[in-house]
């Protein structure tokens, strides 16, 4: 059945999906993240008291006097469920917004259409921004690069979402052909954009050479995974709540039509 429900309904929905989502993503990375970003700090610690070994300072200038994060370790670990069930309750508000939208233009069921939505989202916006700029911890990244690269990356978010709509766009365009013909089109003209925009997007590597190569592979997995988590729960979460709302109402129609 095809998803049905106002969009006051939908963006209720897609509130509670985000919030769990969010949670369940926040949990990831406190267990599994947080060692990662743990260790990256002590190494960029370390790195720190060793440049001030052999600083040459002025007589009666110390390091002693080091200026404390606003925020604690412990505090950050903790926020972070704040941040991503925000993020989640935000994220899950736009996903219900666009199914509202993409409803009218699909024959797909309601589930369906959730997990095809989070399936092209973590896609576009994930997937292949991460592939030409992948996420580094604490003690990788120059700080007066950090604009720089923040436009980059938001470039290669539009980059992913420009494929994704490309390759859908292709895709509907061939409807008369088969199934796996479409298919085949609708992943190459994607797969080429994605190319061209790797190709012009400039590359960003500031990871310095003594930095543990283990350590900068788990933590890009990690955030990698902890990413796919929210867009995987966001996606099961609605599609599980668009079927039992359709449970729900579908006894009473058919009540209503024996009836009639």
């Amino acid at each position: 059945m095809p998803l049905i429900g106002s969009l006051k309904t939908l963006l209720l929905r897609g509130l509670l999906a985000g919030l769990i989502a969010g949670l369940l993503a926040a949990t990831v990375g406190y267990f599994v993240g947080e060692p990662k970003i743990d260790a990256a700090i002590s190494i960029e610690e370390a790195n720190t008291a060793k440049a001030a070994e052999h600083a040459q300072e002025p007589a009666g200038h110390t390091h002693g006097d080091e200026e404390e994060p606003l925020v604690s370790r412990s505090g950050q670990k903790f926020g972070q469920f704040l941040a991503l069930g925000l993020a989640g309750l935000a994220l899950g508000a736009i996903f219900a917004s666009v199914a509202h939208f993409a409803r009218r233009y699909t024959t797909l069921s309601g589930p369906k259409l959730a997990l095809g939505l989070a399936s092209a989202g973590w896609t576009a916006i994930v997937a292949v921004p991460f592939f030409k700029y992948p996420a580094n911890p604490p003690a990788v990244g120059e700080p007066d690069t950090i604009n720089q690269r923040t436009l980059l990356w938001l470039a290669a978010v539009l980059l992913g979402l420009a494929a994704v709509g490309i390759g859908l766009y292709v895709y509907k365009l061939l409807a008369a052909q088969l199934g796996t013909v479409r298919l085949i089109a609708g992943v190459a003209a994607f797969v080429l954009v994605v190319v061209l925009g790797y190709v012009l997007l400039p590359g960003v590597n500031e990871v310095k050479d003594d930095f543990p190569a283990v350590l900068l592979w788990q933590f890009r997995a990690t955030s990698l995974g902890e990413t796919a988590t929210l867009w995987v729960c966001l996606g099961l979460g609605f599609a599980a709540l668009t079927e039992f709302a359709t449970r729900d109402s579908t006894p009473v129609r058919e009540t209503a039509a024996t009836a009639g």
